[in-house]
């Protein structure tokens, strides 16, 4: 496992929660990072991205909801998530590639380098 990610957890409707996904220097360094959620009986499904020069890129469920922000002196790469809604109840996984289409064009097909996941719940 290359990239690890933190803080998930139970939080009510309406709360927030933010995550963190460290990576190694090499890999960070290269990377577009992206967030990716599953949830049971689901596809994996972007959440967002952000490029090495801090460019976004939101999935339109999160869009308002959501921000995507990278810390290039820590290699880590945080989601933080308001207004949290049961939907939004998932495990939660950190990516890495060097494209940005492959990271935020929503094909898992290419990306190979992923964390071991973090779960959230929202209840209602």
């Amino acid at each position: 496992v290359q990239l690890v990610e933190s803080g998930g957890g139970l939080v009510q409707a309406g709360g927030s929660l933010r995550l963190s996904c460290a990576a190694p220097g090499s890999i960070f360094s290269i990377s577009v990072m992206g967030w990716y959620r599953q949830a049971p009986g689901k596809q994996r499904e972007l959440v967002a991205g952000v490029s090495r020069t801090g460019r976004t890129n939101y999935a339109h469920s999160v869009k308002g909801r959501c921000t995507i922000s990278r810390d290039n002196a820590k290699n880590t790469v945080y989601l933080q998530m308001n207004s949290l809604k049961p939907e939004d109840t998932a495990v939660y996984y950190c990516a890495a590639d060097p494209n940005w289409f492959t990271v935020v064009g929503g094909s898992l097909r290419n990306l190979e380098v992923w964390g071991q996941g973090t779960l959230v719940t929202v209840s209602s």
